[in-house]
C-alpha cells in the first residue's frame, strides 16, 4: 500500500495538470475564431491565413519543443515556461494583440502566431509528449491521464460563451488566473527515482541531430505523414471556423454561441468518456485500426456536417469531434511507440504529428477560406470529408501493421523494434 502512495499522489497531480492547462487554453481559446471575426472584425478570408500563419509558427516550434523534451528527458523547466507564457494570456490578448490586429493588421497575426505557438500550439503538444512518457514510466494508460484535459476543456466550455457574450476579458483572465495554478500543480510533481531508473521509457543515449535526419529518412514516418495530411488536416481545419458555421443555423450570433458553448462542454464530456474506454478498442485491434476507424468518423462527420440545414442535426453532429479526438490521439501514440524509438519519441510525435498537422494550416487554412466565402460552408465540407475518406483507404494499405491482443503476434516485440532510428555512430 505505502509503494503505490507515491504513484496514485504523482497521477493525481499529472492529471490535475493536464485538467487546469485545457481549461486555461478553452476558457480563450475554444472562442478564437469567435473572437476573430465577431470582436476584431476580421473576414474569412483574413481568419484564413491567420490559421495559416499560426500554423507556420506552429510547424518551427513544435519540432523544436519535441527535440527539446528527448534531451531533458522528465525534468519539467520547458513547461515551467509554457506555464509562464500562458499566464501571460489576458494582458497579451487585450493589450498587444487585439490592437495590431486593428492597426497594424500583418504584424499583429505574426506576434500573435509566435505567442500561441509558445503557449497553445507547441505548449499543448510539449504537454501531452510529457504526459505520455509519464504514463508509461508509471505502468499507466495515456488515456487515464489525457482524459481529465477533456474534462477540463468542457468545465471550461460551458462557461465560456456566456463570458463571452459578456466580455471576451472574462475569458482570458480566467485563462491568466488558472495558470498559475497549474504551474503550482506542476512546481509539487516529482518523479518517482525507481521509476526513472528502471524504465524503457526515457533513452540513456540523448538525442541528437543525426537521428532527426535518420527519422526523417525512414519510410514509415513519410507513410504516417501521409495519414495525417489526409486525415487530422481534414480533421483540424474545418474545425477552425466550425463556429462560425455553427452559428448560421442560429437565428442571432448571441444564441448561437451560447449553444456551441453548451455543445463544446457535451463534446468534452464525450471525449472524457472515450479517453477510458478506446485505449481498451485500440489495444484489442491495434493501433493501426484505430487511426483508420478515425479517419471514416471524420470523413462521415464531415460529409454530414455539409449535407444536413437544421439546427438540430448540427447539433448532434458537432460532439462527435470528441470521440475523434479520443481516437486520434490514442492510437497516434500507441503506433509512435510501436514503430518509433523511444529516443526520438517525443520528436516523432512533436514533428511527425503535431508539426505536420500545422503544415495543413498553412496548404489548407487559405483555400479553406477562400471556398468558405466562394461556395459556403456546406459544400467546403462535403469536399473535405470525401478526402479524409480517400486517404483512409490509401492509408489502409500504407501504414504499418500494429500488434493487438486480438491476433498476438510472437514475432515482434516494439520494445525492441529499433529499425526506424538506428544507432548514430560518433
Amino acid at each position: 500500500m505505502n509503494s503505490s502512495t507515491p504513484t496514485r499522489t504523482a497521477q493525481i497531480k499529472m492529471s490535475t495538470f493536464i485538467f487546469l492547462y485545457f481549461f486555461t487554453w478553452s476558457s480563450s481559446f475554444g472562442l478564437y475564431a469567435l473572437w476573430l471575426s465577431q470582436k476584431v472584425g476580421l473576414d474569412s478570408i483574413t481568419i484564413g491565413s491567420v490559421f495559416a500563419i499560426n500554423g507556420v509558427f506552429a510547424v518551427v516550434m513544435k519540432p523544436v519543443y519535441g527535440y527539446i523534451m528527448d534531451k531533458i528527458g522528465m525534468s519539467k523547466w520547458l513547461l515551467y515556461f509554457v506555464c509562464a507564457i500562458s499566464a501571460l494570456m489576458a494582458p497579451f490578448f487585450v493589450t498587444v494583440y487585439q490592437p495590431l490586429l486593428l492597426s497594424h493588421t500583418t504584424i499583429g497575426i505574426v506576434i500573435g502566431a509566435f505567442y500561441l505557438s509558445l503557449g497553445w500550439y507547441a505548449g499543448v503538444a510539449a504537454s501531452e509528449s510529457y504526459a505520455d512518457r509519464f504514463s508509461r514510466l508509471y505502468g499507466l494508460e495515456f488515456g487515464r491521464i489525457r482524459m481529465w484535459g477533456s474534462l477540463g476543456w468542457a468545465m471550461a466550455a460551458s462557461v465560456s460563451g456566456l463570458l463571452f457574450n459578456y466580455t471576451p476579458l472574462a475569458n482570458f483572465l480566467v485563462s491568466s488566473t488558472t495558470s498559475l495554478l497549474m504551474l503550482l500543480v506542476l512546481i509539487s510533481l516529482k518523479i518517482g527515482d525507481e521509476q526513472l531508473r528502471n524504465n524503457n521509457v526515457i533513452s540513456a543515449n540523448k538525442i541528437v541531430f543525426a537521428d532527426v535526419l535518420m527519422l526523417l529518412k525512414n519510410r514509415k514516418f513519410w507513410m504516417f505523414s501521409l495519414y495525417v495530411a489526409g486525415v487530422a488536416w481534414m480533421m483540424f481545419v474545418a474545425e477552425q471556423q466550425f463556429p462560425r458555421y455553427f452559428v448560421s443555423f442560429f437565428d442571432t450570433k448571441e444564441q448561437g454561441n451560447a449553444w456551441y458553448g453548451y455543445l463544446s462542454t457535451i463534446q468534452s464530456g464525450m471525449e472524457f468518456v472515450m479517453m477510458m474506454f478506446i485505449p481498451v478498442l485500440v489495444n484489442h485491434y491495434g493501433a493501426k485500426k484505430g487511426l483508420l476507424l478515425c479517419g471514416c468518423v471524420v470523413g462521415l462527420r464531415l460529409i454530414a456536417s455539409g449535407l444536413t440545414t437544421d439546427p438540430l442535426v448540427i447539433s448532434i453532429i458537432k460532439p462527435f469531434y470528441g470521440v475523434e479526438i479520443a481516437l486520434l490521439l490514442i492510437s497516434v501514440f500507441k503506433y509512435i511507440a510501436e514503430h518509433f524509438h523511444k529516443k526520438v519519441n517525443a520528436t516523432m510525435y512533436l514533428l511527425g504529428y503535431q508539426a505536420m498537422i500545422y503544415v495543413g494550416s498553412v496548404v489548407v487554412a487559405p483555400p479553406a477560406g477562400y471556398l468558405y466565402d466562394k461556395i459556403g460552408f456546406a459544400h467546403t465540407y462535403l469536399m473535405m470529408g470525401c478526402c479524409a475518406l480517400v486517404f483512409t483507404l490509401i492509408s489502409a494499405f500504407t501504414l504499418s501493421r500494429c500488434q493487438s491482443k486480438r491476433v498476438e503476434s510472437h514475432t515482434f516485440s516494439p520494445a525492441l523494434d529499433t529499425s526506424p532510428v538506428e544507432p548514430v555512430k560518433h
